[in-house]
């Protein structure tokens, strides 16, 4: 049975973090869900209201890997074919070839996802879940190190279009960004509005090390019978509520979560620990990526919008209740 080497997922983390740290003031635990989701092997969904430093961070995070990097603006009048590319017929030849599209590298930042319309948004569902492209008849595989991470504002704005679920369920982590507390704001505002030339993050580590890093992960030990059947519990608490004496919440959930929730809590709280310098996992990993993988799967019913009620309210109070009933 192979050994499993401690310590080297801390280092690696400190060490791309330490690299976008000179760049972004703050958001070390977004940067860290990025960086979960990156050696989980996931798509990562940001949402925050413009301004907050989202696509940067994405960005930067790329930057800091020797990898290939795409930047696609989602704006109303995207077609499928601008990102997944085309058949172009050569005059010449007298033949159609393929003109592959900018999804072909390995980072794929999908900005503002959700002002394309849904058309556009399905073009990257065969992409994000099968890690293939269809052009014209012939499939395409992307790289294994493929990763789309998305922005997107809220859908309450003007101009924004919701993600179709089935797109939702393909990410693996939909992580809020929040504003800056006064003292990052302090600092950024230093930083960024100095006359020397802003920072940016250089090339730290390589694709193989990430890619190294992915199989380090899915060999991080996860119990069974703790941290397994707690993320079991979870998954089933948001489809049968009443279980787990959360009667109220029943009538809340008009779709509970999907067995990709299983899946992702198993993944990422496994590279939660790894990037925190451990070999196995713990419960407090699971509870640490729950709100990001579960809240972008559970639908709510008219009901509960009426009430005002919100999926990470529905999350926090099956996480409050799950702690109370599993004996961890």
């Amino acid at each position: 049975m192979e050994q499993f080497e401690a310590g080297p997922g801390k280092q690696l983390a400190e060490k791309i973090l330490s690299e976008v740290g000179r760049v972004i003031v703050g958001q070390k635990f977004v940067l860290e869900k990025l960086l979960v989701a990156l050696l989980a092997n996931g798509h990562v969904l940001l949402q925050g209201v413009p301004g907050l430093a989202k696509t940067l961070m994405v960005r930067s995070l790329a930057s800091s890997m020797k990898a290939g990097f795409r930047r696609i603006q989602f704006t109303p009048d995207l077609l499928p074919a601008d990102l997944t590319g085309t058949m172009v017929f050569d005059r010449e030849a007298g033949t159609f070839s393929p003109k592959l599209g900018p999804i072909f590298t390995n980072l794929v930042l999908a900005d503002e996802i959700n002002r394309a319309p849904a058309k556009v948004q399905s073009a990257l569902l065969e992409a994000m879940e099968e890690r293939t492209v269809s052009i014209g008849g012939t499939t395409y595989e992307l790289d294994p190190l493929f990763m789309v991470m998305a922005t997107q504002n809220p859908i309450e704005q003007e101009g924004t279009y919701p993600l179709p679920e089935a797109q939702m369920d393909r990410f693996m982590l939909m992580v809020k960004v929040d504003y800056p507390t006064r003292m990052e704001e302090e600092a950024m505002m230093e930083r960024m509005t100095s006359v020397s030339d802003q920072p940016k993050a250089d090339p730290v580590i390589g694709t193989q090390e990430v890619l190294e890093a992915r199989k380090a992960v899915r060999k991080t030990k996860l119990d069974k019978d703790t941290a397994g059947r707690y993320i079991i519990d979870l998954v089933q608490a948001t489809r049968h509520p009443k279980q787990f004496g959360l009667s109220k919440l029943a009538p809340m959930i008009r779709l509970g979560a999907s067995p990709r929730a299983t899946l992702y809590l198993n993944l990422a709280s496994r590279a939660r620990a790894y990037v925190r310098g451990r070999d196995y996992v713990e419960t407090d990993d699971v509870k640490a990526v729950a709100r990001d993988v579960l809240r972008h799967r559970i639908l709510l019913s008219y009901e509960a919008e009426a009430e005002g009620m919100t999926s990470d309210d529905i999350v926090a109070r099956i996480l409050a209740r799950v702690d109370e009933t599993v004996l961890i």
